[in-house]
């Protein structure tokens, strides 16, 4: 089968598209073919070798949607024909990929395989963000760097759905659009670390009471700058820019800082499912919509890496191998 490898760590030059052979599904394992697959920013930072050690050579994406084409011994959750999808599955750049059945999450029919590719790590972490690192509730304003991104386009429309307001920031104004669609109050434009004061105009010199930040340094000081009292800055994403040690006694208004993992979302089986199972419904019912940027194939893995860090993207990118 076809699938993308790397045999150094580098630029996006360093991906191939290799034949290789992947083993039986043993124990516990199911062997699924990829129908779709996620781009995530994480997947980069893979490519650099950041992170985990990791061994060489190896196959970049973790997250996607598929067919179970066989299972192994004494597997009892997934059989043969099941549409699943994951969120976290190393391997994922290929035709087909050997998957733990405890990450595997049954597909509902309404749920097409690219939507579910979307969904899987980018609507996990949204939805962790705004139900357990800080529960959005009718009087909070929240403020989403990268806003016109996978994660901010889902942040967006679930603060919404819980009734609070959103200032989204861009980087520029042809992503403006995307952002009002998804349902935001306000945009601004321009990099994170010169807004604070179009902010403040905005809200009247009020404050925010959560920042959801997945780009790191840069906007760090005027993050913490536009939190009110004990309001939340809620860094994510694996390889943001990397922020300077701080004193926490230096911190005003008794805010928060949390790097939250939405691995700890769902580290349980019935957890996986249970959120997984309300992003599904909220698609189905139209409150919750999934906008796909571009789409690649196997072969063109090494742009899709090219365009999702060049920050000019908008939405989720996908490969259907």
């Amino acid at each position: 089968m076809k699938a993308v490898v790397m045999h150094a760590f580098g630029e996006p030059g360093v991906m191939s598209l290799d034949d290789i052979q992947l083993a039986a599904p043993g124990p516990g394992h199911a062997l699924v073919t990829v129908k779709a697959a996620g781009i995530n920013f994480m997947d980069t930072g893979t490519r650099r070798g950041l992170g985990a050690a990791l061994s060489l050579p190896l196959t970049p994406g973790v997250e996607g949607a598929g067919i179970v084409m066989a299972v192994g011994p004494g597997v009892n959750e997934v059989q043969p024909g099941d549409r699943v999808a994951w969120h976290y599955v190393p391997g994922s750049y290929a035709q087909q990929v050997l998957a733990p059945v405890s990450l595997l999450v049954p597909l509902p029919d309404a749920i097409d395989f690219d939507t579910a590719a979307t969904l899987m790590m980018q609507g996990l972490t949204a939805s962790n963000l705004v139900h357990c690192v800080h529960a959005i509730g009718p009087s909070d304003i929240a403020f989403v760097h990268a806003a016109a991104g996978g994660v901010g386009q889902m942040l967006t429309q679930m603060i919404k759905l819980r009734g609070g307001k959103v200032i989204g920031r861009v980087s520029q104004a042809d992503k403006v659009d995307a952002v009002i669609a998804a349902g935001a109050d306000y945009v601004v434009i321009g990099r994170a670390s010169q807004v604070a004061s179009q902010v403040l105009r905005l809200t009247e010199g009020r404050r925010v009471n959560v920042v959801y930040d997945g780009t790191g340094a840069e906007g760090f000081a005027d993050s913490v700058s536009l939190l009110d009292y004990f309001g939340t800055l809620a860094l994510y994403g694996r390889f943001m820019d990397p922020i300077a040690p701080i004193d926490i006694f230096s911190l005003p208004r008794s805010i928060k800082l949390t790097y939250p993992s939405v691995m700890h979302f769902v580290r349980s089986r019935e957890a996986l499912l249970e959120h997984s199972r309300a992003l599904f419904d909220w698609v189905t019912a139209g409150k919750l919509k999934v906008v796909i940027g571009r789409r690649y194939s196997l072969a063109q893995a090494e742009q899709a890496h090219r365009d999702i860090e060049s920050r000019q993207t908008s939405g989720k990118l996908i490969i259907n191998p």
